[in-house]
């Protein structure tokens, strides 16, 4: 059950007349009793400024990164750059506006997250850092925003419906027992209480519930069903002890999305502003480096053999040897009897961390001696495949 509310279509007539606006697509509300939902066309994309809008966005001369503001997410996100040899410098940190000074055509905004994706979308930033939670939320499949890199590493978890573990939910473990409870009618719907009202109604719909009402609740989600506000929540989950320790449990297809950090782009601004698409490309590469090299290991070794070719056989006649794409054999020279000679041979191999004790023992099995290991800080690729996506996403 879709509820509308007419004074959203008044608001909106209004607005339009007032401001010679055509909305492309219709507004999609859901109200319950307590709160109400509404949510904007994600297709528009001029500019209010000095109270008239304008359909160009104003010039400028550097590339925006919109970076969280506060809590775990902004701190880990900062961290990530400083890996990257990125760091971010703020004069005051009562400041929103920062540089990073390997960067210089680059400006560093501070915003809450569902602000960085409105403004990329409104093009008053061409990059961000951000939960996929809520580029997709607040994003609304806008084809505008690109998802650059998907992984980034960090601010895992998931959007996931939470039901208790008590009552008539006793037995429901799962997103099809739920819809087929016949205690859902249009006089009774499904109370939700969630944030995410634009991916929940959008999962309940594509799941086949269609009798449920949405709404928001101050403070924590997990007390809404205890409290009588609501039936379950949908809401994001970490380790899932919060949901335990409140008598709420997810269900088997209860998960809406998986999420972490992600790096989003305006594909307009790659492509219109100047500078934009290098800046990208630059910050692209360091953080593929930086990331792949996570958890892997150098391993030098010096072995004895005959030839490159002899030594090189015995290395790659275990697999866990075998390296990024290959050992590396070279030989190690030596002074003997006033003459330069080569008895020992150099192998260097990338491992990692979970292969690198056993790694280690088969180096030595097959006669490798003075086994050096040094964590890694980047692995360079001669192209990182997510550039060649992203060119290819941009049709170039």
């Amino acid at each position: 059950m879709l509820l509308f509310q007419p004074y959203f279509q008044q608001c909106a007539t209004a607005f339009t007349r007032a401001f010679s606006i055509s909305f492309p697509h219709s507004f999609y509300v859901s109200v319950s009793k307590r709160s109400f939902i509404s949510c904007c066309s994600s297709q528009l994309q001029t500019a209010f400024v000095n109270g008239t809008l304008d359909s160009k966005i104003a010039e400028r001369d550097k590339i925006r990164i919109g970076l969280p503001s506060k809590g775990r997410m902004a701190a880990d996100t900062l961290d990530l750059l400083k890996d990257c040899q990125l760091s971010v410098k703020q004069v005051n940190p009562r400041q929103y506006v920062a540089q990073i000074p390997q960067l210089s055509n680059v400006e560093v905004w501070f915003q809450r997250p569902k602000d960085i994706v409105r403004k990329l979308l409104s093009m008053d930033l061409d990059l961000c850092i951000v939960g996929l939670d809520t580029v997709s939320e607040y994003g609304q499949g806008n084809e505008d925003l690109i998802i650059v890199h998907d992984a980034l590493d960090y601010g895992d978890c998931r959007l996931s419906l939470a039901i208790p573990k008590y009552g008539i939910f006793e037995n429901i473990d799962s997103l099809r027992k739920l819809a087929e409870m016949p205690q859902w009618t249009i006089e009774k719907p499904l109370r939700v209480a969630t944030g995410f009202t634009y991916l929940g109604p959008k999962f309940m719909k594509e799941n086949g519930l269609w009798h449920v009402t949405f709404s928001t609740a101050d403070g924590a989600l997990e007390a809404a069903p205890a409290m009588g506000i609501a039936d379950t929540i949908l809401d994001l989950v970490s380790s899932g002890t919060t949901l335990k320790e409140n008598n709420l449990k997810e269900i088997e297809g209860g998960v809406v999305l998986e999420s972490q950090a992600v790096l989003v782009a305006s594909r307009k601004e790659l492509i219109q502003r100047k500078g934009a698409l290098d800046s990208t490309h630059e910050i692209l590469e360091r953080f593929e480096a930086h990331l792949r090299a996570l958890g892997q290991f150098t391993v030098t070794a010096n072995m004895r053999g005959g030839s490159a070719e002899e030594v090189a056989e015995r290395v790659l006649s275990q697999p866990s040897l075998v390296g990024l794409q290959g050992p590396t054999v070279c030989p190690v020279f030596c002074k003997r009897d006033g003459k330069v000679a080569a008895d020992y041979y150099a192998i260097v191999i990338c491992v990692p961390k979970k292969a690198l004790y056993k790694s280690v023992q088969q180096l030595r099995a097959i006669g490798g001696s003075g086994v050096l290991i040094s964590s890694l800080t980047y692995i360079f690729d001669e192209e990182t495949p997510r550039w060649r996506e992203l060119l290819s996403k941009l049709g170039m």
